[in-house]
């Protein structure tokens, strides 16, 4: 059986190293990127079963654009994504309200929000809960 591959983006070593420990240790295949834009490429050349991204990421390829480039993506859009923050989760969701694409679609609400530090066994229940529906 293939494990099923998680891809954590953030631009911390620490976080990602702590993250991907995590989702190994529960069985899934973690794969990192330290940007948005090695995400996405990530993603297009072989899409994960789930996407744990981080908000605050240096860069043009920040983690709220990175987030509003999956989910206008044919071909990312229905992967479910957990965005990881330090930012409170009320103003990352007045954040991407106010996001427009340029082809006047409206970006949905990611599938799942945690403030950083996560939580290992919150993370875990969360990753299990958006994955049940793909077993």
């Amino acid at each position: 059986m293939d494990l099923k591959k998680i891809l954590v983006v953030d631009d911390e070593a620490d976080m990602r190293t702590f993250v991907s420990t995590v989702v190994e240790t529960r069985g899934y295949n973690p794969v990192t990127a330290e940007d948005g834009a090695g995400a996405i490429a990530l993603a297009r050349s072989e899409p994960p079963a789930l996407v744990i991204l981080d908000v605050m990421m240096p860069g043009i390829d920040d983690g709220i654009q990175t987030y509003q480039q999956f989910k206008t993506d044919e071909k990312l859009n229905r992967i479910p994504i957990i965005m990881l923050s330090a930012i409170a989760k009320k103003t990352f969701f007045h954040t991407i309200r106010m996001l427009t694409p340029q082809k006047g679609q409206t970006v949905p609400e990611p599938e799942a929000y945690m403030e950083k530090p996560p939580d290992a066994n919150e993370l875990i229940r969360l990753i299990d809960e958006l994955l049940a529906g793909e077993m």
